[in-house]
């Protein structure tokens, strides 16, 4: 059916109309995880009108799609990956029965849940537009590149008119970080890995070659500003296997030299911080918290956990010798002491299962190298942050965006009366349809 002749040409406009709405509801849907006031309750409420809009808007624009002439015919493959990720939400609000502050971890819950749902529709679209409008130029990587860039622009334009708002300073003053607290530097810095890994695809298809390095050039400049080490590694390593994937033996030969070259450029800007080697040794103060809370709070609660979302009976946990904190700053902590070791054992298995979805043998060299783009700057920022399974923050959407991609595929074999609506809808492919 995606090989139709002339099949997209009528739909030039609508395609295009398609992909900057896609672009404009990611752009607000992100907008709705950072912080836009002072006030805790107005930001609740911006943060809960902007994601449920998002998600309303997300369904109208697959609606949309199927109006315009497709049909929802799809099929499970790699279906552990979604069960497995339905039963760690199914134990979360199970988990409601023993959490101290339920009100709290369904919250948490409902956020995820909401999550969830908005990305099953806004990968639905991109699937569908693929199958039902061959060669149009919308795709899921380009659009979340663009979206990358956009924000990137937005802030550091910001950083230029206010920069109190716009930069958070750390170690006492001395270093300024993108950021400022309407998000985590680290969360920040996360997107721009995200964003830089899929403008990679645009090169690649030598998309507008200028323009996607000018693109490059902004996401690039605010990730060095946000401070975000771990970030910068993860976008090398991203940029490594792009090259790598290239076809000139030349230019995998480069990469190899470039991997090698850049060792001594990253390790001043990991290491040269206040606080230098030790700081890094000890992932900033975080390595004595883990160690306590696996040996402190973990014992007390090892096969359940403390409820979603919570890492101690009280809302905060401090031990003698740590800093206090609501949270793990390590994703596979963090569910550990949400859901003990059971939890843990699902979250486990449902993030090997995603991985098998793309790199099985099957699955078709771009996505690999999506899946693989995705997930390295998402795992680099789990182990010292909020990440795929803590609190809810964007990352759980972009992994959310994994599942679905590698788990969901168009069935082409369609049923005698979506045949009949197809042919009403669009004759033009009601023929490689039947």
């Amino acid at each position: 059916m995606a090989g139709a002749p002339g099949a997209a040409t009528p739909h030039h406009r609508f395609v295009r109309l398609m992909g900057t709405a896609l672009t404009l509801i990611l752009l607000l849907k992100l907008s709705g995880f950072f912080a836009w006031h002072e006030d805790v309750g107005v930001t609740r409420i911006l943060k809960l009108v902007t994601r449920l809009a998002m998600t309303a808007a997300a369904f109208g624009a697959y609606r949309l799609v199927l109006r315009r002439g497709a049909v929802d015919s799809f099929r499970w493959h790699n279906t552990p990956a979604p069960l497995l990720y339905g039963t760690y939400l199914g134990l979360g609000l199970a988990s409601l029965l023993w959490s101290r502050n339920p009100a709290y971890s369904f919250l948490q819950w409902l956020m995820d849940l909401e999550c969830l749902v908005f990305a099953y529709y806004f990968v639905k679209c991109f699937l569908l537009l693929k199958e039902f409008f061959p060669g149009n130029p919308v795709r899921f990587y380009h659009v979340l590149g663009n979206t990358a860039f956009l924000v990137m622009l937005g802030f550091l334009g910001g950083a230029l008119v206010a920069p109190d708002v716009f930069y958070r300073l750390t170690h006492g003053g001395e270093e300024a970080r993108l950021g400022g607290y309407l998000m985590n530097p680290n969360e920040l810095g996360m997107l721009c890995g995200v964003g830089l890994s899929c403008l990679m695809f645009d090169y690649q298809r030598h998309h507008k070659l200028l323009f996607t390095s000018a693109k490059v050039v902004v996401v690039l400049l605010a990730l060095v500003l946000t401070g975000s080490r771990s970030s910068l590694v993860g976008f090398v390593l991203v940029l490594f296997f792009h090259l790598r994937q290239a076809s000139n033996p030349r230019l995998k030969l480069a990469a190899n030299l470039a991997a090698l070259l850049a060792l001594p450029v990253l390790a001043p800007l990991a290491l040269v911080k206040q606080g230098g080697l030790e700081e890094v040794l000890s992932l900033t103060g975080r390595l004595p918290f883990w160690h306590a809370l696996l040996t402190e709070a973990l014992p007390q609660e090892p096969l359940l956990g403390y409820g979603f979302m919570r890492i101690s009976y009280g809302e905060y946990f401090q031990s003698v010798h740590t800093y206090a904190a609501q949270m793990a700053h390590n994703t596979f902590i963090q569910v550990l002491l949400n859901l003990g070791l059971i939890g843990f054992t699902i979250a486990v298995l449902q993030l090997l299962f995603t991985m098998h979805g793309f790199f099985r043998r099957e699955a078709d060299t771009q996505l690999r190298l999506l899946g693989l783009g995705l997930l390295l700057p998402l795992l680099i920022n789990s182990f010292t942050e909020f990440g795929i399974f803590g609190m809810n923050n964007y990352g759980i959407l972009f992994y959310q965006f994994l599942i679905f991609l590698g788990s969901l595929h168009f069935h082409a074999r369609l049923s005698p009366g979506e045949q009949q609506w197809l042919l009403r809808r669009r004759p033009e492919l009601a023929l490689a349809a039947a």
